[in-house]
């Protein structure tokens, strides 16, 4: 019938009907009986929800006239990865694919950076550290464990937007209520569904989302955090002695990877909130942005990409706590010799348990 206004059974998905001898919705399906007024009221509240609204101010900071006359780009002809250093930088290995960069220009365009994270750590502490991660990883190939490889290690300054904002939440969620008891011989198990509602408003600072395509999202997302609160003010002497990456992402364009993890930790915070359930499901969720903006900044990573058989590995250490992460190959020989030692090992334990096992029999 046009017009009518269908209510679905939270329990069976059936259509809730006015059930005159009770006075109340009741499923025709599952006998399950609801209050009307809960029902309006639950209709009420997702009739107020709003679809999704983010939107960011970029930022716009200016280089000064003079402020890059002593910044070159380097350019990689392998990955096409564009890097900023200082005239003292000679020849160079692209932090990204490992070949060699050369000096194609001038500095010149782009956003200049609000802030920078200075390193803390040195070189040697990134060695130390690499070399502790693969400390007794026997099926590493020798190549990684060489001390010329270990000094290709570089201190890149990558490029990260940082969005700040207010976000209004809005969030319905459906629960259950599960006991079971035991009645003489029978066990009886009781269900009781609910909806539940969340609605508020949190604050985001710093959401950092870096800026550089050569960078994967995964690998720069697995040193986090870093501090903020060891923050400068920008300055081009911060760059002496180390590489920059020049973003290639802006922050128009990074507004989606910011808006999934603003609502993914809006969702993950007020989902903490809701308690005493058996099971609870996020059954509709609006995050509205407001007074969103981006701010650029530079942090410190400690950066080692090697290719092996064709394949790049990229080791990364946060340069200002120490967190390391990063793939490693695994050597096929030394695999298939350790294999046939255990394998040899295995069986001989095997033989030797047989043979005790015969001799008692």
């Amino acid at each position: 019938m046009p017009g009518m206004i269908e209510y679905k059974c939270p329990c069976c998905g059936g259509v809730v009907e006015f059930d005159a001898a009770s006075q109340q919705m009741k499923c025709p399906y599952c006998d399950t009986v609801f209050d009307v007024e809960a029902l309006k009221s639950k209709d009420d509240v997702l009739a107020e929800a709003k679809e999704d609204e983010m939107v960011w101010a970029a930022p716009s900071t200016q280089w000064a006239s003079g402020e890059t006359d002593a910044m070159g780009v380097y350019t990689c002809k392998s990955c096409g990865g564009e890097i900023v250093a200082d005239d003292n930088t000679g020849a160079t290995q692209c932090p990204f694919c490992g070949n060699p960069v050369m000096l194609t220009a001038r500095f010149a365009g782009g956003l200049k950076p609000d802030y920078v994270i200075p390193f803390k750590l040195t070189k040697e502490d990134a060695k130390k550290e690499l070399k502790k991660f693969m400390s007794g990883k026997k099926l590493l190939p020798k190549l990684f464990s060489s001390e010329n490889h270990l000094e290709e290690i570089k201190g890149v300054y990558v490029p990260f937007w940082l969005y700040d904002a207010n976000a209004n939440v809005n969030i319905s969620y459906k629960a259950t209520q599960v006991n079971s008891w035991r009645q003489g011989k029978y066990e009886y198990t009781e269900t009781k569904y609910f909806d539940v509602f969340r609605a508020g408003n949190i604050g985001f600072e710093n959401i950092p989302v870096d800026g550089s395509s050569k960078m994967p999202d995964e690998l720069m997302e697995s040193i986090e955090p870093f501090d903020f609160r060891e923050a400068k003010d920008f300055q081009t002497a911060y760059l002496s002695g180390y590489l920059a990456d020049k973003y290639d992402v802006t922050a128009e364009e990074n507004v989606a990877r910011a808006n999934e993890r603003a609502k993914t930790t809006a969702e993950q915070a007020f989902s903490s909130t809701v308690k005493g359930y058996t099971s609870v499901t996020a059954e509709r969720s609006s995050v509205q942005i407001a007074n969103g903006k981006a701010k650029y900044a530079l942090y410190p990573v400690w950066l080692l990409t090697t290719n092996y058989k064709n394949e790049k590995y990229q080791f990364a250490m946060n340069g200002q706590t120490g967190k390391f992460v990063g793939k490693m190959p695994m050597d096929k020989g030394a695999y298939r010799k350790w294999y046939l030692i255990y394998a040899a090992i295995a069986a001989a334990v095997s033989w030797g348990a047989l043979f005790l096992l015969s001799s008692i029999l």
